[in-house]
This record gives C-alpha cells, sequence and structure tokens, in this order.
C-alpha cells in the first residue's frame, strides 16, 4: 500500500510543502472558511420563503452541509495536501478527472469575485447614496477597481493578508449579531414582527408553497449559501497543525449555520415582507431596530468584508491553479510565486479573467440593452446560477472520491480514521443526492421575472424567447464551462514546460 501511494504522488504533493510557507492556524482556518460560505446577504433573499425560509436552512444544514463537512474532514486528514478536491479526485480517479474536478472548483471562484464586486458596491451605496445614482457602466469600473485592489492585497505576505482578514472577520462577526438584536430591540420597542417566525407550522417547506419547482429553488438558494466547505483545504500545505483541518470544519459549521438563522430571523422580524428579500435587507433590518446610524455603520462593515471575500477568493481558488502549474497540468508559468512567497501569477490571472466577466456584464451588454440596469442584472444572475450549476456538480465529485479513496488507500484511512466508514456512505449519498437536487433546482427555476420557464413567452432584452429560456442559459453556460475545462487540460499538456 505505501509503494501504491508512492506511485499516485503528485509533484505538487513533494514540493509545494517547500515553497509555500506554513502560516495558517485554526482561527484563521475558520475566519477563511467563513468568508467563504457566510453570503450573509442570502439571509434576506431567503425572505421570499417566509416563515418557510427556516425550514429549508435546517433542511439544508442537514442534507448538505454537514455531510460536506464530515467528507472534507476524512480527506483533508488523509491527504491535506494542497489543491483538496483536485489532490482528492486525482487520487480516485487520475489525473484527467483530477484537473477536471478541480477545473469545476475553481472556475466559480472567478465568477463569485464579480459577485462579491457587485455587493461591495451595493453597501456603499447604501452609506453613500450618491453611489447609487452611477450608470451601470459606472459601477462596473469601480468593481473593476475593487478587484485589482483586492489582488493586490492578496499578493502580499500571507500573515499579513490573513491578520487583515482577521480583523475584518471579527468586525463581520459583529454585524451579524447587531442583525439579531436589532430584532429583540424592534419587538421591545411594542412593534408587532414584520413577518411571525413562530408559526413553526408554517416552518415546513410545503406549508406555503407546497412541493414544487417553485418552492425547491428555495433549497437551491440555500445550498448556493453553503458551498465552499472544501475550500481552505486548497491551502492544505500552509496549515501549521493537522488538527485544525477538523476543527475548523466545526466551528466554521456551527458559525455558519447560527449566522443564517439568527440574520435571518432578525430581516424577517424587522423588515416589512414587500422589502426584506432586497439584499441590503441585512442592513435594513439594523437601521429600523437600533436607528439609521447603526444601519449604516453594518453596512460599511458588510462593505468592507465583501471585499475581504474577494480577496480571499481570489488567495484560495489561485491554489488551485498553483497546483496545477506544478503537475505540469498547465504551463509551468502559473506555479510562480513572488517575493512574499504567494503563487501571484495564478491571483492575477483570475484578477483579470474576473474583470473580463465584468466589463461582458456591466459595460458591453447594458452598452447594447434598452434597459441596460436590467441588462447587468440578467447577465449577473444567470451566470451566478451556471456557477451554482457547476460547483454542485464538483461536491457530487467530492462526494465520489471519499468512497473510492477509503477502499483504495485502506491503511491511510484507518491511520487516520475519523468515522465508521458506513458514516461516509450514508453522507456521500445524502450529499450527492442534495447536491444534485440543487442542480435540479437551480435549472427549473428562474431567479428574475424577465428570465422564466413559465409556458408561453418571456421578454428578455425588449425580445421574446420562448418557454425554458431560463434551463437553456444556464445549462448551456454551465456545459460549455465543462467543454473549455477539458480542452484546458488537453492544452496544458502539450504546453511546454
Amino acid at each position: 500500500m505505501a509503494e501504491n501511494m508512492a506511485e499516485n504522488e503528485l509533484l505538487s504533493e513533494r514540493v509545494a510543502g517547500g515553497i509555500l510557507p506554513r502560516v495558517l492556524t485554526t482561527f484563521d482556518m475558520v475566519a477563511i472558511f467563513v468568508s467563504i460560505v457566510l453570503f450573509i446577504t442570502n439571509a434576506a433573499v431567503i425572505q421570499s420563503a417566509g416563515p418557510a425560509a427556516f425550514g429549508w436552512w435546517i433542511i439544508a444544514f442537514a442534507l448538505f452541509l454537514v455531510p460536506c463537512a464530515i467528507v472534507t474532514g476524512q480527506l483533508g486528514a488523509m491527504f491535506p495536501g494542497e489543491g483538496s478536491i483536485y489532490l482528492w479526485t486525482t487520487k480516485a480517479f487520475g489525473p484527467f478527472w483530477g484537473f477536471f474536478a478541480g477545473f469545476c472548483a475553481w472556475w466559480p471562484g472567478v465568477l463569485v469575485m464579480v459577485a462579491t464586486g457587485t455587493l461591495t458596491i451595493s453597501f456603499l451605496g447604501y452609506v453613500f447614496p450618491a453611489l447609487g445614482g452611477l450608470s451601470v457602466q459606472a459601477q462596473g469600473g469601480l468593481i473593476v477597481v475593487i478587484l485589482l485592489l483586492a489582488a493586490v492585497l492578496a499578493v502580499l505576505r500571507f500573515r499579513l493578508t490573513q491578520n487583515v482578514v482577521n480583523v475584518v472577520f471579527l468586525a463581520y462577526g459583529l454585524a451579524i449579531l447587531l442583525m439579531f438584536a436589532a430584532g429583540i430591540a424592534h419587538l421591545a420597542q411594542g412593534h408587532p414582527a414584520a413577518t411571525n417566525p413562530w408559526d413553526f407550522a408554517a416552518w415546513s417547506p410545503s406549508a406555503e408553497h407546497g412541493l414544487n419547482f417553485a418552492s425547491w429553488s428555495f433549497f437551491g438558494l440555500a445550498v448556493l449559501a453553503l458551498l465552499g466547505v472544501e475550500v481552505p483545504l486548497n491551502m492544505g500545505v500552509e496549515i501549521r497543525q493537522e488538527r485544525a483541518v477538523t476543527r475548523y470544519l466545526l466551528w466554521g459549521s456551527l458559525a455558519v449555520m447560527v449566522a443564517y438563522l439568527i440574520a435571518t430571523w432578525g430581516v424577517m422580524v424587522s423588515v416589512p415582507a414587500g422589502e426584506a428579500a432586497n439584499i441590503t435587507a441585512v442592513a435594513d433590518a439594523v437601521g429600523i431596530g437600533l436607528g439609521e446610524w447603526a444601519g449604516r455603520l453594518v453596512a460599511l462593515v458588510l462593505a468592507a468584508m465583501f471585499f475581504i471575500i474577494t480577496v480571499v477568493y481570489n488567495y484560495s481558488f489561485a491554489r488551485l491553479i498553483f497546483v496545477s502549474g506544478l503537475d505540469r497540468r498547465l504551463p509551468k508559468a502559473v506555479s510562480h510565486v513572488n517575493a512574499q512567497k504567494v503563487p501571484d501569477v495564478a491571483v492575477w490571472i483570475q484578477t483579470v479573467l474576473a474583470g473580463v466577466f465584468t466589463v461582458a456584464a456591466f459595460v458591453v451588454v447594458p452598452f447594447a440593452a434598452a434597459r441596460p440596469a436590467d441588462a447587468q442584472t440578467e447577465v449577473y444572475n444567470v451566470l451566478q446560477a451556471a456557477v451554482t450549476v457547476i460547483w454542485c456538480l464538483s461536491i457530487v465529485v467530492l462526494f465520489v472520491d471519499v468512497l473510492i479513496i477509503l477502499r483504495r488507500y485502506r491503511d491511510q484511512f484507518e491511520a487516520r480514521r475519523l468515522a465508521s466508514p458506513a458514516v461516509f456512505w450514508v453522507a456521500s449519498v445524502v450529499g450527492a443526492l442534495a447536491s444534485l437536487v440543487g442542480v435540479v433546482a437551480t435549472l427549473s427555476g428562474s431567479w428574475t421575472p424577465l428570465i422564466s420557464n413559465d409556458a408561453g413567452k418571456v421578454t428578455l432584452f425588449g425580445a421574446e424567447i420562448a418557454y425554458g429560456m431560463w434551463f437553456w442559459l444556464v445549462g448551456g453556460i454551465a456545459l460549455a464551462s465543462l467543454l473549455v475545462g477539458a480542452l484546458l487540460y488537453l492544452v496544458g499538456r502539450r504546453a511546454p514546460a
């Protein structure tokens, strides 16, 4: 078995630890985990489900987040190298599928950086209303500036960058606690709850909407809100202590669950139902319960946090293409590190790609559209839905990986066993099914009124579009992305060393 492991050892496994410094503590890993997974704006978006939002959260925690944490913990304990799913899938299925799974996990990170830039602008606009009056193209320009600043921070000495992340992470936690406190203050002032969260019968997902495609789209949203559990282990060789792998999963998962539940409650209690689904409703809740100044302060903290999330996404996902460069799946230049021992070329590649998508979504398409703001929104929504589909598919691979690896590397499993094999079988089956349901829910339910799956015709940018356009747009982009991943592998193999 030891000989088998040596034969399957990647070059990146042997050399990455000598290139990148070990700087990450358990607290650092929790901060990274929360930055990757916890987009607190989802606590507002899910308000459209009413009190059933709590039911959807609990279902998604049980069927998706917990299984992801269980499987990731075992794989990380056995193979704590750089690249997480890229490394594990290579162990399970070989180089092509390892690269392909890594691509499926990496590509969403690039597109999400556009989303975090958008959220940064949204909360800055909450504090400084003049920003809200900027044209779509001007907002796109600001997002490009945010991406560039985030890249500069991402290529500094890692310990310095992580210290900044940790400080803003603590402020983020306090802001979320204020959302909960605002709900309590709102009720203490004698105001009725905007929406009654104590009707426990209404927590059932079928209570109001019924279990159909429309209601299951909330499950897709909840799954999207929990993606990224394995991402901190993209930096596996940079962790100081092995026990941090399981500890970050435990404490990070608990923090995410509590944060989503209390923020959802705070918004539901404080903000009128017709306004609660707006992404800035998390700041509105604080303004309503604790005063306008408090709402603006929280919005400023959230703007800072989403900028920091952009930084974290950039340096975390850069490790995936960094190890691909080390293993010559991509050109060697991708594995370059700067004087601070940070994969700078990978960071700048991602920044350029995210900038290109920003220009396309905020400048090119709106310029050609009759209603620029609507066009930008539709492009953004379609891209993020495609991200959900691709990322969920990569998580399905993660759940298959653990079953193959437990059989192929039995000695390694027994040496670092966290639970009975039956636990991983149950977690894998449940988690994979939940991921697939998330894919189906995303494809079947539009996030926007302009691109619909309802029968008949809909209008997009002034043109009539036939039934099912959401499915074809999102599914088409996801499929094209997967084909690009396969093509990159073939091109990368032929690139000069």
